[in-house]
């Protein structure tokens, strides 16, 4: 219940700032773990550099991606390309029931009988057909 009325508190702005943040830091944190790397160990620069490109969808890295991570750190990688690349706007509407849900519909022409919380799933789900 504390939770919700925090995130009612928000900006707009700052919730998707928050989420931005909160998918690298997360991301970058994941990458430093001992078992998502191969070989030498990882600095904290050095992932956070990787989860920021990897969400904002650059592709620069500092380390070749195949050989210096294993496969739960290919797997975080490529989770937060997919965050990228589907929007954290979508991952922030996931998180958050907007008040401003109304004016979002109308501007993204979704049916209103449909509810904007199925928006962000159906969205999931046709991005997975490709």
């Amino acid at each position: 219940m504390f939770r919700n009325k925090y995130l009612y508190r928000l900006s707009t702005f700052r919730i998707i700032l928050l989420s931005f943040a909160g998918a690298i830091l997360t991301g970058a944190f994941l990458l430093c773990l001992p078992f998502a790397r191969r070989g030498a160990p990882v600095s904290f620069l050095d992932a956070l550099f990787t989860a920021t490109s990897a969400v904002c969808v650059t592709g620069l890295v500092v380390r070749d991606t195949y050989l210096g991570w294993s496969i739960f750190g290919r797997v975080v990688i490529i989770s937060l390309i997919q965050i990228g690349g589907m929007g954290v706007v979508t991952i922030a509407i996931l998180l958050r029931n907007s008040s401003d849900a109304a004016c979002l519909q109308c501007n993204l022409r979704h049916p209103a009988g449909a509810g904007l919380c199925c928006f962000p799933f159906h969205l999931c789900v046709l991005q997975r057909r490709f």
